[in-house]
């Protein structure tokens, strides 16, 4: 009985205590740098679709530089 206890408890432990807040980012800050990632490789995908159709000239650069 203590060993289930002791595994439900520490299994609702691990639900609560996980987040996306980091030592280093707060959640708003961590969003924000996901969000520029994902719409940097979108923008990355858009670019060899296009490169593969042959609609810009080409290119080894993408013309969206990271800052």
């Amino acid at each position: 009985m203590k060993l289930i206890v002791l595994s439900v408890l520490l299994a609702g432990c691990a639900f609560v205590s996980t987040g996306c807040a980091t030592p280093a980012h707060s959640p708003r800050e961590r969003s924000a740098m996901i969000n520029r990632t994902w719409r940097y490789e979108g923008r990355q995908a858009v670019d060899d679709w296009d490169t593969f159709w042959l609609l810009r000239p080409p290119s080894r650069l993408t013309k969206w530089n990271v800052r």
